[in-house]
This record gives C-alpha cells, structure tokens and sequence, in this order.
C-alpha cells in the first residue's frame, strides 16, 4: 500500500508509519534468530530432535526407583527438588542384579558406564530428564594433533551419543 493513499483508506500517516516500523523490527527479529545458528542444517536437526526422557515426564519419583534402581548420586536443590543422577550402558538405567553366590568363581566386572542422565525431580515428580556420552572430546581436538594422520581420523570419529530411556519402566 503506498502511504500516499493513507487518507482514502482511513489511516494516517503516523498509523501507516508504525505499521512499517513494526513490520521492519519483526523481521529484523527473526532474521537474527536465523543467525545464531549455523544454516538450514542446525535447523532441520533441531526440529527434527527426539525427545527420549518426554515419555517419562510426569512419574513419581517412587515409580523410577522401582524400575531404575538406586541412582549414582542424590542432588538435592531446595526443599522440594532433588536430581538423581544415573551412570548406565545402553539404552538407560536398569537396578543392578541382586549378587548372587558364584560359586567361588570369579565375578566379570561390569563395563564402564558410557551414559550419564540427570533425572530432576519437584515435589516428587519428573520434571527433566538430561542425559549425555560421558567420554566426549572437543570437536577441535584434532587441531592440537601433530599426527596428520591421526588429526584427520579424529576430525572424521563422529561424536558419541547416548539415548534415554527406563527400559523396565512402564510407559
């Protein structure tokens, strides 16, 4: 619309100017929204991103120790949240098997954890679950490699990833 015919259609010139300027600060506001990521592939993955602790939001904190076990560590944070912070393989968190005898054999010690998750709990209820790779480097490290050859193997090694999930919870 040109401004010129704002008097025909029942606008002003100052009503049409704020109109401009509000459609300019809008735009101006999503382009640099655009600009903190790195291009339409960050995008794609952030819409695309599954969620694998959202089914589990909503439990009592009674529910995932029955069906996880008794976490690594307790961090309480006030007087009615505490995280409970598990170190798993696999797919997620299960309790650990009651020791049997072994007959006087030798028992297998269990893998290192690669997992680590972060359960926050409110009033008793899951309100966040974070999980991560424990054993993750800079995505840099390969700069500080004199080895050419190990530097571009490093450069190549995708970065390690855990999913989540209470395997022997109900959901």
């Amino acid at each position: 619309m040109d401004l010129r015919d704002a008097g025909r259609t029942g606008l002003n010139l100052a009503a049409g100017m704020a109109l401009a300027l509000g459609l300019a600060v809008g735009l101006a506001g999503l382009l640099s929204g655009c600009a903190s990521s790195s291009g339409p592939e960050d995008a794609f993955k952030a819409l695309t991103r599954v969620d694998y602790g959202k089914p589990y939001i909503g439990m009592s904190k009674a529910e995932v120790l029955s069906c996880a076990g008794q976490p690594r560590s307790r961090i309480p944070a006030g007087e009615s949240s505490e995280t409970l912070v598990y170190h798993y393989n696999g797919a997620g968190p299960v309790p650990q098997a009651a020791d049997a005898d072994s007959g006087g054999k030798k028992k297998s010690k269990p893998p290192a954890a690669e997992c680590s998750a972060s359960l926050t709990f409110e009033k008793n209820v899951l309100v966040r679950v974070s999980y991560a790779h424990m054993n993750v480097r800079s995505p840099y490290d390969w700069q500080s490699q004199k080895n050419e050859a190990a530097a571009e193997k490093m450069r190549e090694e995708g970065v390690p990833t855990c999913v989540f999930s209470l395997p022997r919870c109900r959901r």
